[in-house]
């Protein structure tokens, strides 16, 4: 049941794309090397699929901003975001859905990882496997410590890289976005890629976004691109729940010295500058890492500890943020 999902999704982003897709499919059975290799093999020249590319540009572009269509079955949805990669964004998402989970048993929560390029939901949330199919042609998505997940990793082999044109990226966030059974959820967290570009913006314009948060470190270079990332959602009209401070400070286990070893309270800073507020600091432990690589994130591996609870604290803050629910 799991092989037609990453086959049909990969197939529609590079017909609707009219590109070439440069993506190392999974071994099934029945489709061997000339079946792939006519599935993703190029099928023009280079200069055909620029011009089809440019076509798809500008029809994309005359019809004007999107219309927002809600996910079926999802009645919020929280992006996570950063400016600036490697601050740690992706594991503040897992654990962060894991908290919203937590703070209250009888809500459902969901985690979409439209990391395209470089999804690493997988691997943290402990989850491998192809999506099963429904008998509506949508995908199901994998589930662990009471998460529903989805990610293009689960679409494609880990090691495999995607080497995609824009237009196909956006055509596979489009199906992540629309082909995929949530079934009833009360929270659905969005595990942006971080920037300001295609997907963050195809995000936006698409569906209804109760409320984005950004993620930074203190340091000055993450500061400059979290601003950005917080002007990006403020021109296309989402409201920005606020900034939390990740590896804020590192305590020594030994002598319990404390070092903030990327600056002090620069986040806090960039929330008085942006008027927004501060949901929480998260401190450089590790702990923090080495469970969310194992799959067994900090929220569940050691709730009592005080990685876990600046998680659980933030997941808090983020719902009493939320406009109040549709019925």
């Amino acid at each position: 049941m799991g092989t037609p999902a990453w086959r049909c999704l990969l197939r529609a982003a590079r017909l609707s794309a009219g590109g070439t897709a440069l993506v190392a499919p999974r071994r099934v059975p029945g489709c061997g090397p000339p079946a792939c290799n006519a599935l993703f093999a190029d099928s023009a020249s280079s200069s055909s699929r620029d011009e089809a590319l440019r076509d798809k540009r500008a029809q994309i572009l005359s019809r004007g901003l999107p219309k927002q269509k809600p996910i079926e079955g999802v009645k919020q949805v929280v992006v996570l975001a950063s400016g600036k990669g490697g601050v740690g964004k992706s594991t503040t998402a897992v654990n962060v859905a894991l908290a919203l989970a937590a703070n209250d048993s009888t809500k459902e929560v969901g985690l979409l990882d439209v990391d395209i390029y470089g999804p690493s939901i997988p691997k943290m949330m402990n989850l491998k496997g192809n999506p099963e199919l429904t008998p509506k042609n949508l995908m199901r998505p994998l589930k662990n410590y009471g998460v529903a997940c989805m990610s293009m990793g689960f679409l494609i082999e880990e090691t495999a890289p995607v080497v995609w044109r824009g237009l196909m990226v956006m055509s596979a966030v489009e199906k992540l976005l629309r082909q995929v059974d949530w079934g009833q959820l009360d929270y659905l967290v969005i595990d942006m890629p971080p920037g300001t570009g295609d997907v963050q913006l195809s995000v936006s314009q698409n569906i209804p976004i109760a409320g984005a948060v950004i993620v930074s470190t203190p340091q000055d270079v993450a500061l400059l691109d979290a601003r950005k990332g917080t002007e990006m959602f403020r021109k296309v009209h989402v409201p920005v729940l606020g900034l939390v401070q990740n590896m804020s400070v590192f305590q020594c286990p030994k002598c319990k010295h404390e070092t903030h070893i990327f600056g002090a309270d620069g986040v806090r800073d960039l929330a008085k500058t942006l008027g927004l507020d501060i949901l929480g600091d998260i401190p450089l432990h590790v702990n923090i890492r080495e469970t969310c690589d194992s799959g067994q994130p900090v929220v569940i591996s050691q709730p009592q500890s005080d990685a876990a609870k600046a998680y659980l604290k933030i997941a808090l803050e983020i719902v009493r943020r939320l406009p109040k629910p549709p019925a």
